[in-house]
């Protein structure tokens, strides 16, 4: 083992629980001994005691997957019984307000519940070892928000099985969600639902932020971090600004609803449209928070299929902030048909189109990788690669409605529920399927089946068009959306019908999909370290990965740290599987702290151990809303002082973060 001393400048904010380079770092390999130290260091405990406050970020991934998919499913089943009840016409299996509640709840399931959701539990998992560190920045913090996020979910559909749900659709638009037209609980719960859920999805970004700042390997500058990084990124940092605004509106239609101010209220000096400007304002920069990630897997992931780095990396990372970026400036593209002025509308119809040119930056890299590589024909690539088409098509039939007067005439039309659906399903769910068969090696040891695999691909592509792509037709032949039922002289009678039966011809793949996971967690063909022959630093440690992901913290020096041979045409068989030398840190949880633009070592970091702390902080935070919601002051005043106090034992110093300092293990 030789001692290669790391940089011990110091920077301002220091927290309690690091410690500053005062000791140098040793380079060099580490035992088996070493390795089961590190193992019962950082191991989750067994049991359901591990189970409720384990801060592992792997454990904390799989459970947003899980549980994001719950919703899927969910999500999934309301949309066929609509589309049972659109098959034909005049339909009687739907009232008009179960039919209400149902694309309602359909819709905040969809968008909120899963679409983000899922992309945060590949992020969370992945994150750490792509980066070569041992945990994401702020673990408790990373577990509340999880626990946040199910309580949410919980919350939102506490009402919905005894027909109290949120019924004024996703959008919530007031005066109809007002008190003077629902006056039963449906919209309180929704409001205050929503709010929780932004605590959620607001300390999530902030814990992603800080991880790319200060856990990146010791070499990986930002000029090396895979695209995946690059897209979570830019949407945590959007999530920042947008999802203050909703919450705020949200809130503030409760105070209106339930305390009596009138900040929506036209008939007591209110604006209507301020609902629209604050929701929009967080709702289409919503469409590239669920969809960014997911461009961001397939920049990463394709070229594994293609034999090639992407093209064109520094454009595609360029252009995912551009998107993010522009997509603040073009919420009025959902407000053309409110009156508003001229000039205005030109603007924001401009910008509506050039946010075209950033998208199209990232298309032609994917394609120009699969052109110039030597594309291997498994089943990610066909999900990726069917992204891509997909990708496409929605957003051509998103700038459409860019133009102001064809945009009145689509708004409110099926045609408008046909590109969402290609956003929001063939934009997130198809880069989704494809990442968890590309991924399941790594979380479980274990490949899916290729056989089903490329059935479930073909029925849920075949599905997904034929279900879908006719709603733009019958968006062109005048079908308004939110009916629940329609006259049969109507002329929709075909493209309802083919709508309905491609749906349940997705749903079919969807099922087999599920079937693939559950039987091939346990029988599947062991998979290897890297099956896949990858390029990043997650597939240098074994699979499923050790609690604490890497014995030696890896020394970064590309971008692709398992093909650097390769790309740099030294003759070498295959990558190394494995990393084997670097960082050793073993006196305890601890983690390697880098700079911003570098990552060069500056701090190492003392991490928490596991807490039930986040648990019981999000559970009295839900019971608090849920105080609110039924105005409950003195239960509601409880639940305040129960997250006051969990708040205190969260933060309370722990000795071992202080004073425990064993001798090193001797390295190999």
């Amino acid at each position: 083992m030789s001692d290669t001393p790391a940089s011990s400048s110091s920077l301002p904010g220091e927290s309690q629980n690091s410690l500053r380079l005062s000791r140098p770092l040793v380079r060099g390999t580490i035992d088996a001994e070493g390795e089961a130290r590190l193992r019962e260091m950082w191991e989750t405990r067994p049991g359901w005691r591990g189970w409720f406050s384990t801060v592992d970020h792997k454990e904390i991934g799989l459970r947003y997957l899980v549980t994001s998919f719950v919703f899927l499913l969910i999500g999934g089943l309301e949309a066929l019984v609509m589309r049972i009840q659109l098959a034909g016409p005049n339909e009687t299996l739907l009232t008009p307000e179960a039919y209400n509640q149902l694309f309602t709840m359909h819709g905040l399931t969809m968008i909120f519940l899963y679409a983000l959701p899922v992309l945060s539990g590949f992020s969370n998992y992945l994150w750490p070892l792509v980066f070569g560190a041992r945990d994401m920045a702020l673990p408790r913090l990373n577990a509340f928000s999880y626990w946040v996020y199910v309580f949410a979910g919980i919350f939102l559909y506490a009402s919905f099985p005894l027909g109290l749900g949120a019924d004024a659709g996703w959008f919530n638009y007031v005066p109809l969600s007002g008190l003077a037209y629902d006056v039963g609980p449906n919209i309180d719960v929704y409001a205050l639902g929503m709010v929780l859920l932004g605590i959620s999805t607001t300390v999530g970004a902030v814990n992603f932020i800080v991880t790319l700042l200060r856990m990146r390997a010791a070499g990986m500058s930002l000029d090396r971090i895979p695209v995946l990084v690059w897209g979570t990124l830019t949407i945590s940092g959007a999530n920042l600004f947008a999802v203050p605004s909703v919450s705020l509106a949200f809130f503030m239609l409760w105070l209106d609803r339930r305390i009596g101010t009138h900040f929506f209220d036209v008939t007591a000096g209110g604006h209507a449209l301020l609902w629209q400007h604050m929701f929009w304002i967080f709702a289409h920069p919503w469409v590239y928070v669920v969809v960014l990630p997911a461009m961001g897997i397939v920049s990463d992931a394709l070229p594994v299929f293609c034999r090639r780095p992407l093209v064109g990396y520094g454009p595609v990372a360029i252009s995912t902030v551009a998107t993010m970026v522009i997509g603040f400036v073009v919420w009025i593209h959902h407000m053309f048909a409110t009156g508003l002025p001229p000039l205005a509308l030109s603007f924001f119809g401009s910008a509506s189109m050039i946010i075209t040119i950033p998208s199209a930056v990232a298309t032609f890299a994917w394609v120009a990788t699969i052109w110039t590589g030597r594309p291997v024909f498994r089943v990610p690539f066909f999900f990726f690669a069917g992204f891509v088409l997909l990708f496409v098509i929605g957003g051509v039939s998103g700038v459409m409605t860019a133009a102001v007067p064809l945009d009145w005439q689509l708004t409110d039309t099926y045609f408008i529920v046909a590109h969402l659906h290609y956003v929001l399903i063939g934009i997130n769910v198809f880069p989704v399927v494809g990442a968890i068969y590309f991924w399941f090696p790594k979380f479980t040891g274990r490949m899916m089946s290729e056989r089903l695999g490329r059935i479930v691909f073909w029925l849920m592509f075949i599905g997904f068009n034929l279900g879908f792509f006719p709603m733009h037709i019958a968006g062109l032949l005048g079908m308004p959306r939110r009916i629940y039922t329609y006259a049969p002289n109507m002329g929709w009678n075909t493209v309802n019908l083919l709508t309905t039966i491609g749906s349940f011809v997705f749903a079919v793949g969807v099922l087999l999909f599920l079937v693939d996971v559950f039987y091939s967690r346990k029988h599947g063909p062991i998979a290897g370290d890297n099956p896949w022959d990858g390029h990043s630093l997650e597939w240098a440690t074994s699979s499923p990965p050790p609690p604490y992901n890497f014995a030696v913290l890896p020394i970064v020096a590309s971008r692709h740290p398992l093909w650097e041979g390769r790309i740099e045409g030294e003759s070498e068989d295959g990558p190394r599987s494995r990393i084997t030398e670097g960082y050793l840190l073993d006196r305890g949880r601890e983690a390697l702290g880098t700079t911003a633009l570098e990552a060069e070592p500056y701090v190492i970091l003392k991490m928490p151990e596991d807490s039930y702390t986040p648990f019981f902080l999000a559970l009295f935070g839900a019971l608090f809303f849920t105080g609110l919601a039924f105005r409950a002051w003195v239960f509601t005043g409880l639940m305040l002082a129960a997250c006051a106090i969990s708040l205190i034992v969260w933060l309370w110093p722990e000795r071992a973060l202080i004073q425990r300092e064993p001798e090193p293990a001797s390295g190999g």
